[in-house]
C-alpha cells in the first residue's frame, strides 16, 4: 500500500523523529555513549527528504562525516580553535568531500563541533560513524519498506 501523497510529510516528519529519537535513546538512556550531533539532524532531512541526491546516499552520509570530522579533530589538535582555522577546516573538508566524491553537505558542520566543542579522535567512532551507521539503517529501512521508495538508489 501506497502512501497518499499529502500525507508524506507528515510520515516524514514522524520518520525523522524515530531517527533522532533513536539516537537521542542511546545517547541519554543508555551506557552506550553519545550517538548524536547537531548535523545529524540536517543528515536526517537529507535522507528522508532527498533521498534521491547522491548527497544523501550511504556512501556520502558515511564518508562525508568521516572526513569531515577527521579534519576538523586534526586542525583542533594541530593549530588549535581559531577563527582562522574554522573557516580552513570547513573549507578543507568541503574540498575532500568533493575530491573522493562524497559529498554530504551537513557533515560541512562538523569541522565547527570538532573545533568548537574540543572533541577528541574517539569523537570518529562515537558518535560520528556509530550514529551514521544508524540513520544509513533506518533511513533505509523507512525508505524502502514504508515509503516504497528506491533508496538507496542504485539497488532493486
Amino acid at each position: 500500500m501506497k502512501i497518499d501523497k499529502k500525507y508524506i510529510p507528515i510520515v516524514l516528519g514522524i520518520s525523522a523523529a524515530l531517527i533522532i529519537g533513536v539516537l537521542a535513546f542511546l545517547s541519554l538512556e543508555t551506557s552506550l555513549g553519545y550517538w548524536l550531533i547537531f548535523s545529524f539532524g540536517a543528515t536526517t532531512f537529507s535522507v528522508l527528504v532527498f533521498y534521491k541526491a547522491d548527497m544523501a546516499q550511504p556512501k556520502n552520509v558515511f564518508f562525508g562525516h568521516l572526513i569531515s570530522i577527521i579534519i576538523g579533530i586534526l586542525f583542533n589538535e594541530i593549530f588549535g580553535m581559531s577563527f582562522i582555522t574554522l573557516g580552513l577546516a570547513v573549507g578543507f573538508a568541503l574540498a575532500l568531500m568533493m575530491y573522493f566524491k562524497v559529498e554530504h553537505p551537513p557533515a560541512a558542520a562538523n569541522p565547527l563541533i570538532a573545533l568548537l566543542s574540543d572533541v577528541s579522535f574517539e569523537f570518529i567512532f562515537l558518535p560520528v560513524a556509530s550514529g551514521t551507521v544508524v540513520i544509513i539503517i533506518l533511513s533505509i529501512l523507512i525508505n524502502r519498506y514504508l515509503l516504497k521508495r528506491n533508496y538507496p538508489t542504485g539497488f532493486h
